[in-house]
């Protein structure tokens, strides 16, 4: 099920929303878990299993993590294991068995095929024969990435004494489950989340802004996302391009990610505030950052705190010299393009990030040791963020393309230097990409990026014409989106 579809507007989230208040408080959550797995479910319900496994032992897991530190319950809730509890070998035990559990279901249904091939083709490099190991590509279930690394937050959150451990296992289905951000984030955090699973607020005001939060994540991806996927989607199949038809078409799906995955995650944050709990900003202008780093302060800000918290910090993170730091920022990079896919396009993605922030750090500390502070001496701002956006999209490519290989191609389409000749049909192809109306989206979807106020801000301040603003949109969405075939969102595949 996905949220810009009939039977998700006009008859889950509706019957869900009105159950919801009926209910009690304490009997909410237990709702919240069951129609959420109705919605992962819907698809497929292998899925779900899958889903209540991991789920089963994370909970137990945290239980466990509590009873070994042998703090007794207060006011009826489990403890916060204090930092000045030492932790003993079998905590560490029950630990490594969440971690293991969630990586190895990860692992399993993401990156068997990808390994057994590259074994296979180092194999045969080697002169050790062919097809050593079988090669299985199963069918990842939808948001494996992200429940995945939400699950992961629990047992290390309640580990380091960050939050308390859920006592109601419905409690712990809730939060993992928790349909708005399942099956593509944000990636919650569980001590960001856990008081709120115990207690929260529901206002007319926080409803009123949940509403137009949905109403202009889904104008993103019906109005501007869609669109601009035909013209990238166009791009990339062609095969080699003309250079001002491969760089149209690369922004053209700059714009497609952005307002496509930005635009669930408003939807998300939206259905969340609906029931009451309020989630972290996901995106803030990315395409405004002056450099990779703040890139990466504004884009998918949920996964890259992930990757501070739970990754870079215990590799070491800057404490460890500067070398060190550079290596750790590249092999952070790495694993996030990993965790992108099972394909070396998304580690060259990683390593182009990880080589830019490792770049960007060495360059602030040379200008530290210089203390060469003088702003006069950088680049003007509009033209950092042109460079910014450049690269950025440079990285897109290898994003998006399929293939190694086809990467390769558009980007030499992109520099005028493609081997391949140029297909006869370049007039149909023009004809294709330029019409009026995706020309027209086109420059809107740029007016909006560099000049238009982001969701988040839009929505502080909810005025009534805001408000009546929003549901405007949300209705012109619904009727365009009986105009479209389904198109689920982007990084569902992630």
């Amino acid at each position: 099920m996905v949220f810009t579809s009939h039977v998700f507007l006009f008859y889950f989230l509706p019957l869900v929303l009105a159950v919801y208040y009926a209910l009690p408080f304490r009997a909410r959550t237990a709702l919240i878990a069951c129609s959420s797995y109705v919605f992962y479910g819907w698809a497929n319900p292998i899925w779900a299993v899958i889903m209540f496994f991991g789920s089963s032992v994370d909970y137990f897991c945290g239980l466990a993590l509590v009873r070994l530190s042998g703090l007794p319950d207060l006011d009826g809730l489990p403890p916060v294991i204090d930092r000045k509890v030492p932790r003993t070998r079998a905590m560490k035990i029950v630990l490594a068995i969440s971690i293991i559990t969630n990586l190895g279901l990860l692992a399993a249904f993401k990156y068997t095929g990808f390994v057994a091939e590259n074994v296979n083709a180092l194999a045969q490099a080697l002169g050790l024969g062919a097809g050593a190991l079988p090669v299985f590509h199963l069918v990842l279930p939808v948001g494996i990435s992200f429940y995945t690394f939400k699950a992961m937050s629990y047992a290390v959150d309640v580990y380091r004494g960050d939050a308390r451990p859920m006592r109601r296992f419905v409690d712990y289905l809730c939060f993992e489950a928790f349909f708005p951000d399942l099956v593509a984030g944000p990636i919650i955090r569980y001590a960001a989340i856990e008081e709120q699973m115990r207690v929260r607020q529901h206002t007319l005001d926080k409803f009123a802004r949940g509403v137009s939060f949905f109403a202009l994540g889904m104008a993103k991806k019906i109005l501007i996302a869609n669109p601009m996927g035909h013209i990238a989607d166009t791009a990339f199949a062609a095969g080699a391009l003309p250079p001002h038809d491969a760089w149209f078409g690369l922004f053209g799906y700059a714009f497609q990610i952005y307002f496509d995955f930005s635009g669930y995650s408003d939807m998300a944050c939206g259905l969340a505030l609906m029931m009451g709990f309020v989630l972290i900003q996901n995106f803030n202008s990315p395409y405004q950052a002056e450099g990779i780093t703040d890139f990466w302060r504004r884009w998918h800000i949920s996964l890259s705190t992930w990757l501070r918290d739970y990754l870079y910090i215990p590799l070491g993170g800057n404490r460890r010299g500067e070398r060190r730091t550079y290596i750790n920022l590249t092999v952070v990079m790495l694993l996030g393009g990993l965790w992108h896919g099972a394909s070396w396009n998304f580690v060259l993605w990683g390593a182009l990030h990880g080589g830019m922030l490792a770049f960007e750090r060495a360059q602030e500390a040379k200008r530290k040791a210089l203390r060469s502070r003088d702003n006069r001496r950088r680049l003007p701002r509009p033209v950092r963020i042109a460079l910014t956006f450049l690269i950025v999209c440079l990285g897109w490519v290898f994003f998006r393309a399929k293939t190694l290989t086809q990467a390769v191609t558009y980007c030499e389409s992109l520099f005028g230097i493609s081997r391949a000749r140029i297909t006869a049909g370049a007039d149909a192809l023009a004809g294709a990409l330029y019409t009026r109306y995706h020309v027209s989206i086109f420059i809107l979807a740029g007016i909006l990026v560099w000049a238009a106020p982001n969701t988040w801000a839009f929505t502080t301040r909810l005025s009534p014409p805001r408000a009546v603003f929003a549901m405007g949109l949300l209705m012109l969405s619904i009727l365009v989106m009986w105009t479209q075939s389904t198109n689920p969102f982007l990084y569902f595949q992630f």
